[in-house]
């Protein structure tokens, strides 16, 4: 087989770049490890910035989104026992975030790919990369027993933390940056109305608390936990019980509970790995970074590495710029680390560290809350970030 850029991946990532190639007549093929229902029973986040949902509307996979999606123009912060609105379309000159979940955005790709007919091929086993620094890469995987070869002359590791994309990069190239925080995120999904019409964070002494959504009528509410717990520690009572008393009486008194349609535990950590590129092989998404979910920024980050990406194999083909190839790296991460530090200051803003945090670090935690808050400049900062900061431009 061969194809002009290989996609390793069947994720929104990978998905929405073989999107935007094939509608640019640039020929992709994408590999997945897994089965299609596989990839779309991992549940994700749900709120797309700006950014994302613009690039979502270029790739021609928009039309559910718009029709379900729900447009949030604010949020609010529950913190200290005070309730704020960050008036998200205010603050940022017209920007807003849109509700519409990652299985849903992975869909709507899914059925964009099969209606194209461009090449997908799931089930693919022992996926491998070869001379990436060559002038013809090819990858190798097994298909009902039979090795396969595709040559081509890009690769997209879109593969995930754990997939071999990066793997197959010499470890002494790359450099690790890693934070693990000293608690997860214990989630329930239900068919119930959402709590409130927003997003609505708390801080608690009892605890980070979430309440989100999927739609009108499926919720999304997630839980502070240490790590040692389990899922199975958590019956559905308990978990709502313990989301009302991390939430005002009267918010509380709102909340519809009903029986979990999926509960998980995940613990939240921050990764990145420098450079995002060797040769001829581009990282993107989770293959490059983690972020804890608390910026809502993972499949956001991911997206922006497509559009990057997108834009220079765009130029590559169509103006033979093939030293744009060099800036991938250096313009994913740079936006990569925006939003690494906006997800680990909503983190350390919002959580409660207990005993992993000594008393110097509580007093700087309370500053930020007082100040971040309470001030104008403050909010412009936590709501610019929120939406999305902007791409830039290439050259």
């Amino acid at each position: 087989m061969k194809t002009q850029v290989a996609i390793i991946g069947a994720g929104p990532s990978g998905l929405l770049l073989g999107q935007l190639l094939h509608q640019a007549g640039i020929d992709t093929l994408i590999l997945e490890r897994q089965t299609p229902d596989y990839v779309l029973g991992r549940i994700r986040a749900g709120v797309l910035e700006q950014g994302t949902v613009d690039l979502l509307r270029e790739a021609g996979v928009a039309r559910r989104m718009d029709a379900e999606g729900l447009v949030h123009e604010g949020v609010e912060l529950l913190v200290d026992g005070k309730r704020v609105r960050i008036d998200l379309k205010a603050l940022t000159g017209g920007k807003t975030v849109m509700v519409y979940g990652q299985t849903e955005v992975t869909r709507d790709l899914m059925q964009a790919r099969e209606a194209c007919g461009a090449p997908i091929i799931y089930s693919a086993d022992k996926v491998q990369p070869h001379d990436l620094q060559g002038a013809q890469p090819y990858i190798t995987f097994e298909k009902d027993g039979q090795v396969q070869r595709v040559d081509c002359d890009y690769i997209a590791g879109c593969d995930g933390f754990h997939g071999v994309a990066r793997q197959s990069i010499p470890q002494e190239l790359l450099t690790h940056y890693e934070r693990e925080y000293p608690f997860g995120w214990l989630g329930l999904l239900a068919d119930t109305p959402p709590l409130n019409h927003e997003l609505i964070y708390a801080q608690h002494e009892r605890g980070f608390a979430l309440c989100s959504q999927r739609s009108l009528t499926r919720s999304r509410y997630y839980l502070q936990v240490p790590l040692g717990d389990r899922v199975e520690d958590w019956s559905d009572e308990r978990f709502w019980n313990e989301l009302r008393k991390r939430l005002p009486q009267e918010v509380a008194a709102d909340l519809v509970t009903g029986p979990a349609l999926e509960k998980s535990i995940a613990p939240l950590r921050s990764y990145v790995v420098e450079p995002m590129q060797h040769g001829k092989l581009f990282l993107v998404g989770d293959a490059a970074h983690i972020v804890p979910p608390t910026g809502a920024k993972g499949l956001n980050l991911a997206a922006s590495d497509v559009c990057y990406l997108y834009r220079i194999l765009l130029r590559v083909y169509r103006e033979g710029r093939v030293d744009l190839l060099e800036k991938y790296s250096e313009l994913a991460l740079r936006r990569v680390w925006k939003g690494e530090r906006f997800s680990w200051f909503m983190t350390n803003l919002l959580h409660d560290f207990g005993e992993h945090q000594d008393a110097w670090a509580q007093k700087m935690q309370q500053a930020d809350r007082e100040y971040f808050l309470n001030s104008h400049a403050g909010l412009v900062n936590i709501a610019e970030n929120y939406v999305g900061l902007p791409y830039e431009e290439l050259d």
